[in-house]
């Protein structure tokens, strides 16, 4: 099941997983909301970027529901449209993982990519 967030998707086993990782950090405040963004850098150009955050900034796009907000400034929304995040804990890697149809080339560890 997929927790829509209007043109970024999060999958149940991601929102568990970020929901727990705020628990492990004492973060509890309704504030705070997952921060995605993309940064340059990485084998192929381009770096996936997920924090927690409470601060809103001027071009942020805000998507979610009551379960939990994401948060992406504009420029690195126009990478990320349409991607789902997932997250992964078996014996081939652990760890959130983008799934982005605007990648035309990732990186073996899937942490950057290109378009």
């Amino acid at each position: 099941m997929l927790a829509d967030t209007g043109s970024i998707t999060i999958t149940s086993k991601a929102l568990e997983k970020a929901h727990s990782l705020m628990r492990e950090a004492g973060i509890t405040s309704p504030e705070y909301f997952l921060r995605v963004g993309v940064k340059g850098g990485g084998c192929s150009g381009l770096t996936y970027e997920l924090d927690f955050d409470n601060e809103s900034r001027p071009g942020d796009m805000e998507f979610g529901d009551e379960q939990l907000r994401v948060v992406c400034d504009m420029k690195s929304f126009l990478y990320l449209c349409g991607t789902e995040l997932d997250f992964t804990d078996g014996l081939n890697g652990k760890g959130f993982n983008f799934v982005n149809p605007n990648a035309t080339r990732t990186c073996g560890c899937g942490e950057s990519f290109a378009v």
